[in-house]
């Protein structure tokens, strides 16, 4: 067996499974789910009939670079958000079967582990598990840098030596972050390129939260947008996007790749080996959801009113706030209540049947500190009464303790 599968660290969701077992939900309260980043808006009927016709390419084998109005449906979709005009997607934009897999994939291409030194994969702390997997089974070591409250959950670059960074291959970023909901600005792009420049490290940038933002004239950039309003090009950058938060398809496992063009020239070479290629319904369905925002600004509106409405509520009894963007509320219990914030989830869970996520599980220790100690994730996925009815469990429970 791959020695390396012995360093993987059970799911946060296993061990949700793990912290539940042997306690009994309030049996006079439905349940009220909170823990996962599932969307539970409703898909647009006009994807579902898409994919329905597009049922037709079922015959065929897909090829791993996908259809040619897919990867232009997407530039087309990358020029009016992000102002990309020129993208070449014939050598830029690789689709991919959700941003999950294609992250985890990606350092598999990248990671060199022949430079006689374990390479080092960085990522923000907390983090989504798929980035420390990535580096575990590709032969490379994780590096975290925490994002703590009290640097407004910025990303401290200086958290790093010279030595670990000249060690450093491959980089992940996650803007919209999970679980703090913190968006990247120009001029942490800008830093985040000097480094990719001075040290020759890959930047893959996680955008699957882009589209959850409150503000419609102010979206949040992305890292490719940030290279082109600073006069750069692609080189040594990925972006990773997806329809599952977008458009409310997570079933359909449908995004795409896109960037420096050398490196997803290597990428599509791995993929082609690894049997990556998506569906040809999922892929007719995919291009009339780029093709569309209508319904992207109408899934936006149910997450303002929902943060809107909930947020004060939650606000009021624990230390928490919107978020720049994404669909979390990152709530700090460690200051209110005298007990872990895994212990807060499971009293939560047996007195008042909402189920969050312990903000503990969504990071490691690193410089001494967890720094997902201490919070709880919680996803406004349900619908406005759902959250709202879960906000005033919540405000109860805190009472009480």
């Amino acid at each position: 067996m791959n020695p390396n599968l012995s360093k993987l660290h059970p799911y946060p969701f296993e061990k949700l499974r793990q912290l539940f077992a042997g306690t009994t939900p309030n049996p006079q309260l439905r349940e009220i789910k909170l823990s996962i980043g599932e969307p539970q808006h409703a898909t647009p009927e006009f994807i579902k009939e898409a994919l329905t016709a597009g049922l037709g390419g079922l015959a065929n084998y897909p090829t791993t670079q996908g259809l040619p109005a897919l990867r232009q449906a997407i530039a087309a979709w990358m020029d009016r958000r992000y102002g990309l005009a020129g993208i070449n997607p014939e050598t830029e934009i690789l689709p991919v079967n959700g941003s999950r897999e294609a992250l985890f994939a990606f350092a598999q291409t990248v990671i060199d582990p022949s430079k006689g030194f374990v390479p080092l994969v960085v990522s923000p702390n907390p983090f989504y598990q798929i980035y420390e997997g990535a580096a575990y089974l590709a032969g490379a070591e994780p590096r975290f840098i925490n994002t703590l409250p009290e640097n407004d959950f910025a990303l401290d670059l200086d958290a790093l030596s010279d030595a670990d960074w000249a060690r450093v291959q491959l980089m992940y970023v996650c803007s919209p972050g999970n679980p703090t909901g913190k968006v990247l600005d120009l001029e942490d792009w800008k830093r985040l390129f000097a480094l990719s420049d001075k040290y020759g490290f890959v930047i893959a940038s996680d955008e699957c939260y882009s589209e959850i933002f409150f503000d419609e004239a102010n979206p949040p950039i992305g890292g490719m947008q940030a290279a082109k309003l600073l006069g750069r090009g692609f080189e040594r950058l990925v972006m990773f996007s997806s329809l599952s938060k977008r458009s409310n398809v997570p079933g359909m496992r449908s995004g795409f790749v896109a960037g420096d063009a050398a490196l997803l020239k290597q990428f599509l070479l791995y993929r082609t080996y690894h049997g990556a290629a998506m569906s040809p319904a999922i892929q007719t369905a995919s291009v009339a959801a780029w093709n569309d925002e209508a319904h992207v600004r109408e899934n936006r509106r149910l997450y303002i009113e929902k943060f809107n409405a909930v947020t004060p509520l939650v606000a009021s009894v624990l230390q928490t706030g919107m978020p720049d963007a994404s669909f979390y509320l990152w709530a700090r219990v460690d200051q209110q209540v005298p007990i872990t914030d895994t212990e807060f989830a499971r009293r939560l869970l047996a007195e008042y049947n909402v189920v969050v996520l312990p903000g503990s599980y969504l990071a490691r220790e690193a410089n001494g500190v967890n720094p997902g100690a201490g919070f709880v994730r919680i996803a406004l996925v349900a619908s406005l009464a759902e959250t709202l009815e879960a906000a005033d469990r919540i405000q109860k429970f805190v009472s009480k303790l």
